[in-house]
């Protein structure tokens, strides 16, 4: 499959909702936790993959702020296991050149999770292949708010021009910053909505759901599928079919 893919016409940015982990569990009669830890393997998948065809950015949703309401053990494993993952995986991270970096509330998380994050981050920081974005503690709703207070702030103390306000302006407030828009958002589990991810990123995405795919059985073949998928798709932004080729034939 990997070999049908125009490399010229890969999606920039790919987001992934990781979905299913619990329900995965369950199935084989297992503790939701058992999931969370089979979906390593699948993170692997994915960031490898996305290494493989050279793939510019990967956000993947670990944590949303709305996960805090789960059972207090099964957070507390969860942030357990981020860390011993995190501290697994960075040799890996270093060998395939990735850059990884955080978005969200990382304030939120406990002592020894933003303290891994750290190190993990500052290690790879030099590294010049894909980065790989982590959203912890984060939400769309959340992204949005945190920047409209911000540059609220801003124009009140003068550092700010309101009728100088541009969607440009909006991006560099959000978590993403600098970052390109999502290209290609993936979810699997079988739902289809975004929950609460990259809203304002997400405006002209193209989506993909996997109908009868949990997470933990997730490999790359999957990752290469959907875009296989994406680049058969006319992306465009708001114009029509005819005014896309025109300015493809330029």
């Amino acid at each position: 499959m990997k070999e049908l893919i125009e490399l010229s016409n890969l999606p920039k940015h790919i987001a992934v909702i990781m979905d299913g982990n619990g329900r995965w569990a369950q199935n084989q009669g297992a503790a939701r936790i058992f999931g969370h830890r089979n979906a390593i393997k699948a993170v692997r998948e994915v960031t490898e993959g996305s290494v493989e065809i050279g793939v510019s950015y990967l956000t993947l949703y670990a944590f949303s702020t709305e996960n805090w309401g789960r059972p207090e053990y099964e957070v507390r494993a969860l942030m357990e296991l981020l860390v011993q993952s995190i501290g697994n995986e960075l040799p890996t991270m270093m060998k395939n050149n990735v850059k990884l970096s955080t978005i969200g509330d990382i304030a939120s998380l406990p002592a020894g999770c933003q303290k891994t994050l750290k190190q993990a981050c500052e290690t790879t920081e030099n590294n010049t292949g894909l980065n790989l974005i982590l959203a912890l503690g984060y939400s769309g709703k959340w992204d949005i708010l945190q920047a409209t207070k911000r540059m609220a702030q801003e124009a009140k103390d003068g550092l700010l021009n309101p009728a100088d306000i541009t969607e440009h302006t909006i991006n560099s407030y959000l978590a993403t910053e600098e970052r390109p828009p999502v290209d290609l958002m993936l979810r699997t589990g079988g739902d289809h909505r975004i929950s609460n991810f990259l809203l304002w990123q997400l405006a002209y995405s193209e989506l993909y759901f996997y109908e009868d795919l949990y997470w933990p059985d997730f490999r790359r073949e999957h990752l290469f599928e959907a875009i296989l998928s994406y680049q058969k798709r006319e992306r465009r932004f708001g114009k029509t079919g005819d005014q896309i080729k025109e300015n493809s034939a330029k």
